[in-house]
């Protein structure tokens, strides 16, 4: 199967989109007319924004939002099986996971496209800033840093400040991955140092296209856009191949589902000609466990 799946393009769509306050279920609404939107117009692999059900909550300590979170399999999982299955197409999407009394994930579902459930990762960076106070809601994920096979391609799933994470990016890649997808909720506090936003976007996107190039691999990050409490998101979602490429970008303030084509063969073109797995020093990286070097 790997070998006849390497050779033919892949479509993938990510759906970027406004979350309205205070329905879940609209949010989901509106996630599903964009999944369906994307398979009709031929994506086999459709990803959402972080968080999707609801605006980022994250930007409070507030105990009552913990009523947010829902059990996987749950609800909104349900829902998602149900239109994978009914379009054929695989769905990575976004949750707060209630895990169990008082221990909570942000955490990412794939649903293959017949429905199952074909893996779950659970955001295993959780900043803690002003506006991003995720610390207080999600516990570290404990799934190590996986990939899923899916009838569409190998797909690693990370989240959001996962974005930042050499570390993380690779050992994914070493997982077989030949996507990396990173359902985001990134942006700038509302009209504070506006002079810092190009260089701030520009130091997320180029971080990524990183991973795309150290890895040979593609990344897909799909961010929410629009204003929401004191956070505006940028948007700007976008596919990089394995050059580093920027091949499909989103709007920067508009809702957008992307359908982008992703040649799975140029992989191998890419890792034969920079072959940095090949040429990786593992006997000389164990400082990498340690914190810092003194």
């Amino acid at each position: 199967m790997g070998g006849s799946r390497d050779a033919r393009a892949l479509k993938v769509g990510l759906v970027q989109m406004r979350c309205v306050p205070d329905d879940p279920a609209a949010n989901l609404a509106r996630a599903i007319a964009g999944i369906e939107d994307a398979a009709a117009r031929g994506a086999e692999l459709v990803v959402t924004q972080e968080l999707f059900r609801t605006p980022y909550f994250c930007q409070a300590e507030e105990a009552a939002r913990f009523d947010l979170a829902e059990p996987i399999p749950g609800p909104t999982t349900e829902a998602l099986a149900k239109v994978a299955a009914a379009r054929r197409v695989v769905v990575v999407g976004s949750l707060f996971e209630r895990r169990s009394e008082g221990l909570y994930h942000n955490t990412a579902v794939v649903l293959d496209a017949d429905g199952s459930l074909a893996g779950v990762y659970r955001k295993m960076h959780i900043p803690d800033d002003p506006l991003y106070y995720e610390k207080f809601y999600f516990t570290p994920g404990d799934t190590g840093f996986r990939s899923f096979d899916t009838r569409a391609a190998r797909v690693g799933t990370l989240i959001c400040w996962d974005q930042w994470f050499p570390e993380g990016a690779r050992l994914t890649a070493m997982a077989g991955a030949q996507l990396l997808v990173y359902p985001t909720a990134i942006g700038w506090e509302t009209g504070v140092r506006p002079e810092w936003e190009e260089a701030e976007h520009d130091a997320w996107e180029t971080a990524q296209r990183a991973h795309a190039i150290a890895n040979g691999v593609f990344v897909v990050a799909v961010n929410r856009v629009g204003s929401e409490e004191r956070l505006t998101f940028w948007g700007q979602s976008f596919v990089a191949d394995p050059f580093g490429r920027v091949i499909a970008r989103a709007s920067a303030t508009e809702e957008e589902t992307l359908v982008v084509e992703c040649d799975l063969s140029l992989i191998e073109e890419v890792r034969r000609g920079w072959p940095f797995l090949r040429d990786r020093r593992i006997d000389a990286y164990g400082d990498l466990l340690k914190r810092f070097r003194d």
